[in-house]
């Protein structure tokens, strides 16, 4: 393994990957597109109305809330008229079993060292979506994450620490 420090937090995650040179242009688009969610019609009104100051008077909470149920109702539009957001099918898909600030582990050996990948991590977020890495493989289980989007990075980081959170409590009971 590499000789830096690393410190992992328990966290069952599941990522779907591929080498990244396979088709680094497809899936530098698709990283681009996933970073431009909030740019759905009802992100682009909110972000428009918030530039305008036009809501200074509404609760952010709920203003997200019923953002998000638009979000869905939208999602089950499509669901009815069998429509699916496109995604490029990535062949590889495993367990993470612990977190960092900048790393993961998988659960099972899978990566080769130095290999640059491409990936698409499931996180239990509100709102729940699938956020895309790039990262490298230090050994056959360990990866750096090298890019994340900022949005993207403040709720990883921000999951690492309720992660941690939880295992001081487990830890408490012990």
């Amino acid at each position: 393994m590499n000789s830096e420090k690393i410190r992992l937090i328990p966290a069952p995650l599941e990522i779907c990957y591929n080498i990244a040179d396979k088709n680094a242009e497809a899936y530098e688009r698709e990283y681009q597109l996933l970073s431009e969610t909030d740019d759905d019609p009802i992100g682009q009104w909110l972000k428009i109305a918030k530039a305008k100051g036009e809501t200074k008077e509404s609760d952010p909470v709920l203003l997200n809330l019923l953002v998000e149920l638009h979000r869905k109702v939208d999602q089950l539009t499509q669901l009815v008229k069998n429509e699916t957001p496109e995604r490029i099918e990535l062949p590889h898909s495993t367990e993470i079993e612990s977190i960092g600030f900048e790393h993961f582990q998988l659960k099972e050996p899978r990566f080769k060292a130095g290999e640059q990948y491409y990936g698409r991590i499931e996180m239990p977020i509100f709102p729940k979506r699938d956020v895309p890495v790039w990262f490298v493989a230090l050994d056959e289980k360990i990866a750096r994450i090298e890019r994340i989007h900022d949005r993207d990075e403040k709720e990883w980081n921000s999951y690492v620490v309720a992660r941690e959170r939880v295992m001081i409590r487990e830890m408490k009971r012990i």
